[in-house]
């Protein structure tokens, strides 16, 4: 439960914005001024009227209590999770203690709230009862040999798509644009092979990416060609890597490892989004186990996840493993508490080691994009007209992606550091490490970079 007199930082609240439209929008309502009989309580609800352009103020109430993440509710039309007006709300609530005074919610928020637990105790109760009996096991599995047979037939198509690109030659690639990857791509679907469509779909960028686009051309080939041949030769493969070569190409799979019970604290929170979906990755990392985790929610196109947890925060929670060698998804699992400020930080390495954590991932999963690291004692330094981090107490240094140097989160970094050693954590891949969140050296909150 959150209690009145804990609060969260700014960063911490802001960190929930769906994107930095809802965060600047959301900045201008954390004042006073629009709001009106703004409220809290100590089993962790907060309201109040907000001022918009209609005649009727937006009522605005938050479930900061909720094991999941906050829970917000407004009348406004917005179809953001939180809306800017929640955000605002949160801001207020974050400040100044007499702001939002503590006190009875009214009847509109009470209505809400009610629903809400009641709807909870509905979920948790069919829950307890048990599940509908499972369907056929003969019919799931002729059902799953049907899908395998087409994903053979689609890897098989790709890598005669891909034999023809050589033998052309890549400069084909160049001239076809990006119709000859969404059309494979789209054969990839129909495949039901998500997850080769996807890659296939992403080779159709690489050739307006700038010099030295025929080489990344080349790799990223290679790499789908691995994962063709892996998912045709399965059978003969380990089986953690197997789990995640059908991972890989799309199957989906449900947790299998064993829920572990920790306190774990919310290392970073951020969307990407595309024309038809929202994903949502929350970093975890157990202050008890030192086992790093990653959660992915989803929301269609132009809505955010309802899964959103505060950055900086802890949450006493189970977490399960999916399967696959060397993955670090998880899934949430009983909460048996809201999230709670802490001042735990996680465990950092060296830039050395850092590059050594990736490299052996790769062994056990080649198609890996990035692998979350902390980095201890590193300063933000200019390289020319890039960015890296060096090591304070070593003359080595990781450079910062492309992505990182156009956000503000760098400027943010630049700004904690002035000139100091700080802890950082992020995703480091081949073309470098992206900051997600970093803490300055000594005590002091963390700093959101998304």
């Amino acid at each position: 439960m959150t209690q009145q007199g804990v609060r969260w930082t700014a960063d911490q609240v802001l960190a929930l914005a769906p994107d930095a439209a809802s965060r600047k929008a959301g900045s201008k309502l954390g004042a006073a001024g629009p709001w009106s009989e703004a409220g809290s309580s100590d089993e962790g609800t907060v309201w109040g009227l907000c001022k918009g352009s209609g005649s009727k103020p937006y009522q605005t109430v938050i479930d900061i209590a909720d094991t999941a993440g906050p829970a917000y509710k407004c009348s406004c039309p917005s179809r953001k999770f939180p809306c800017k007006h929640a955000l605002g709300l949160l801001l207020l609530w974050a400040g100044e203690d007499d702001a939002v005074p503590s006190g009875q919610a009214p009847g509109w928020a009470e209505e809400w709230l009610a629903g809400r637990r009641k709807r909870t105790e509905e979920k948790r109760a069919a829950g307890a009862s048990g599940s509908p009996a499972a369907a056929d096991p003969e019919a799931a599995r002729r059902r799953a040999e049907r899908r395998a047979e087409r994903i053979s037939a689609g890897a098989g198509e790709l890598e005669q798509r891909l034999t023809d690109l050589l033998r052309t030659g890549l400069a084909s690639a160049e001239q076809a644009g990006y119709g000859l990857w969404e059309e494979t791509a789209a054969r990839m679907v129909d495949a039901q092979a998500p997850g080769l469509a996807a890659r296939a779909r992403e080779l159709g960028a690489i050739p307006s990416s700038g010099p030295g686009w025929p080489v990344r051309l080349l790799e990223e080939c290679a790499l789908l060609h691995l994962l063709d041949q892996a998912w045709l030769r399965r059978e003969r493969l380990p089986d953690d890597l197997a789990a995640t070569v059908r991972s890989r190409v799309g199957l989906p799979a449900a947790p299998d490892g064993p829920p572990l019970r920790d306190h774990w604290l919310v290392l970073a929170q951020y969307d990407t989004t595309d024309p038809k979906l929202t994903t949502r990755r929350i970093w975890l990392y157990g202050t008890e186990s030192g086992r790093t985790s990653l959660l992915l929610s989803y929301g269609a196109a132009g809505r955010a996840p309802e899964l959103a947890l505060p950055m900086g925060l802890t949450l006493d929670a189970e977490v399960s493993a999916f399967p696959g060698a060397g993955q670090l998804r998880a899934s949430l699992g009983e909460q048996f508490a809201a999230p709670s400020p802490t001042t735990e930080r996680p465990q950092g390495v060296t830039t050395a080691q850092a590059a050594v954590h990736y490299g052996e991932a790769l062994r056990h999963d080649p198609w890996l994009d990035s692998v979350p690291v902390t980095l201890d004692r590193v300063i933000p330094t200019p390289d020319g007209d890039s960015w890296q981090l060096a090591d304070a107490d070593a003359d080595l240094a990781l450079p910062l992606t492309p992505t990182a140097r156009s956000r503000p989160g760098l400027w943010r970094l630049v700004a904690l550091s002035g000139g100091a050693p700080v802890k950082v954590f992020g995703e480091l891949g081949h073309r470098g490490l992206t900051p997600l969140t970093a803490w300055p050296d000594g005590a002091g909150e963390p700093v959101s970079l998304c």
